[in-house]
């Protein structure tokens, strides 16, 4: 079955390393949103599945709903979740939305923590730990200049550049692989940590993976880009799902 794996930043508050300024309550964001979010439905997906954990689900169709009698008004009660969500499954006729995120504890700066420290020492690879810290994008000069700008970008060219492959490669060095890179003495501090993160999109997509589907769903998957990219790689050697490009839909 065809899948739309859209990945974005979180519109609301985020406890994420990286956060993107965005005042989701403006009229502007909200009138970019709406373009957005019509680009994105004309893949016409029959299922949309958010970053909200499984146990939400009545509580966030019960907010669908209201919006879909009510859809003057951009919910921004779950950030990206419900204000594209929400609006590209109203333009669908999509009749309920699935949340498949799963919540594990970890602590992606533990890397940061053992080079910060002068009374420890990085026993494994400082010299590629700080690379990918400092210059994650130094194979790739052009998404190096787009990144310089990522602040004076508008919120589409935002989300293309998030979504491009290299980008999302980095989603997963950023987020758990440039954690293989450290430890302390014989320990495993770093992979202890990017296994965690692993664990965790394991868990999201076997969530996806309990929605019952045909092969004729089209799958729509809104998440932040982090998970984009764990999913891109499950689905990529998964005999279930075809992505599609999704640079193709926004333009």
């Amino acid at each position: 079955m065809k899948v739309l794996n859209f990945g974005t930043f979180h519109f609301g508050y985020t406890p994420d390393a990286n956060k993107t300024e965005f005042d989701e309550h403006s009229k502007e964001s909200q009138k970019e949103i709406r373009e957005i979010s019509k680009m994105l439905a004309q893949f016409k997906p029959t299922i949309i599945c958010i970053e909200n954990l499984p146990k939400y689900n009545d509580e966030i169709n019960k907010a669908y709903q209201d919006f879909l009698e009510n859809p003057d008004e951009l919910n921004t009660n779950y950030g990206e979740s419900s204000m594209i969500g929400f609006e590209v499954g109203r333009l669908n006729n999509v009749k309920k939305i699935y949340g498949i995120d799963n919540h594990m504890g970890y602590n992606y700066s533990v890397g940061d923590f053992i080079e910060n420290s002068p009374d420890l020492e990085n026993a494994i690879d400082s010299k590629t730990y700080l690379q990918l810290t400092n210059e994650p994008f130094k194979e790739f000069p052009e998404l190096a200049k787009r990144e310089a700008k990522y602040e004076t970008l508008s919120l589409l060219e935002k989300l293309k550049l998030i979504n491009e492959p290299n980008h999302l490669d980095y989603s997963i060095n950023t987020n758990a692989d440039k954690l293989l890179y450290v430890g302390i003495n014989d320990g495993f501090e770093g992979a202890d940590n990017a296994a965690i993160f692993y664990h965790r999109n394991m868990k999201i997509f076997s969530n996806l993976n309990r929605i019952p589907m045909t092969k004729d769903d089209r799958v729509f998957i809104l998440m932040g880009t982090a998970h984009t990219a764990f999913l891109r790689e499950f689905m990529k050697r998964s005999p279930k799902f075809e992505m599609v490009n999704t640079l193709e839909y926004l333009k």
